[in-house]
C-alpha cells in the first residue's frame, strides 16, 4: 500500500503512514506526538480484540470458542492495512483476519514467549480517518461471526508543549503529574464519552460505542487518551474474558471526534 496520505481540509492536514495517524496539523500546530520523540515509537494504534495484558495467563484468553493465544492488546496491531479507498478529505483502511491463522508476534522473543498468536474468529476491522469543517472524525467498523465476543481501544498520542497541560474528564480535572503516577496501568476514567485536553492549544475528543478512558504516559511531552470499551485492570487476567463486548448483530460502528478548540 501506499506508505503515507496527506488529507487536506481548509486549515487542517492530516498525515497517515499505513494506516497509522502520523500527523494532524491545525493552523501549523501539530496535535499528534512524532515518532522518534521521547515517550513511544508510535502515534496511534488500535487494541483488538483484547485489551491489557496476558502474560500471567501464558498468553492464553478464553472465548465461547476455547483459548486464543493473544499477547498485549491483541493481534489487530500484527495485521497491515490495505487502502480500501480515498478522497482528498477521507482515507478507508481494512484488515481481514481468517480464524485461526497463526500471526507473528513482533515482541518475541525479546519480550514474550509466544511467537505466533491467533483468534478463533472469523473479522474485518475498518479505519476510516475523515477531515470535516469541525475536526477529525476516526471510525472503527468491525464485521465479522454474529456473537463473536471482543474488547476494542483506540490509542492515538497526543503532542504537548506547555508546562500546565489539564485534562478535563467530566467534572474531574486531571495533571499529567497524576498520569505519570499511575504506571504502566495507565490511569481509568469510567462512564465518559468526553474529554477536553488543555495544552498550548486545546481539543476536544469525544466518543461514540466506547464507554471509558485510559490515560497513559512515561513523559511530560506527550499523553496518550484511549477510548475503550473496557478498562481491563479491573479484573484479574485469568477473568479477562468477562471485559468482552459482543458482535451481536455481526457488525459495530464506534467513532472518536478530535475537535480543535479556540484557547
Amino acid at each position: 500500500m501506499d506508505k503515507k496520505i496527506k488529507l487536506i481540509f481548509d486549515n487542517q492536514t492530516v498525515t497517515i503512514e499505513a494506516g497509522e495517524l502520523v500527523g494532524y496539523i491545525v493552523d501549523s500546530h501539530e496535535f499528534i506526538h512524532q515518532k522518534g520523540s521521547p515517550g513511544w515509537r508510535n502515534s496511534d494504534t488500535e487494541m483488538f480484540p483484547i485489551i491489557g495484558p496476558t502474560d500471567q495467563e501464558n498468553f492464553r484468553v478464553q472465548t465461547p470458542k476455547g483459548s486464543a493465544i493473544q499477547d498485549q492488546h491483541g493481534l489487530l496491531r500484527e495485521l497491515e492495512y490495505e487502502v480500501d479507498k480515498q478522497t482528498e478529505t477521507r482515507a478507508i483502511f481494512v484488515k481481514r483476519y481468517k480464524a485461526d491463522t497463526l500471526v507473528l508476534n513482533s515482541k518475541f522473543p525479546k519480550k514474550s514467549t509466544e511467537e505466533k498468536l491467533s483468534w478463533p474468529y472469523d473479522f474485518e476491522f475498518t479505519k476510516i480517518i475523515e477531515l470535516t469543517n469541525e475536526g477529525l472524525k476516526i471510525s472503527f467498523v468491525i464485521a465479522g461471526e454474529r456473537d463473536m465476543p471482543f474488547m476494542l481501544g483506540y490509542h492515538p498520542a497526543f503532542k504537548l508543549i506547555s508546562d500546565n497541560t489539564t485534562i478535563q474528564a467530566n467534572d474531574k480535572q486531571i495533571s499529567i503529574e497524576a498520569i505519570l503516577a499511575v504506571g504502566s496501568r495507565a490511569l481509568h476514567v469510567p462512564n465518559c464519552k468526553k474529554i477536553v485536553l488543555s495544552d498550548s492549544q486545546s481539543m476536544e475528543i469525544s466518543t461514540t460505542g466506547f464507554s471509558d478512558f485510559m490515560l497513559w504516559t512515561e513523559v511530560s511531552n506527550m499523553v496518550c487518551i484511549e477510548p475503550i470499551t473496557f478498562y481491563p485492570y479491573a479484573v484479574a487476567q485469568e477473568n479477562l474474558h468477562k471485559g468482552f463486548t459482543s458482535l451481536d448483530n455481526g457488525k459495530k460502528e464506534f467513532t472518536v471526534f478530535l475537535k480543535p478548540l479556540h484557547n
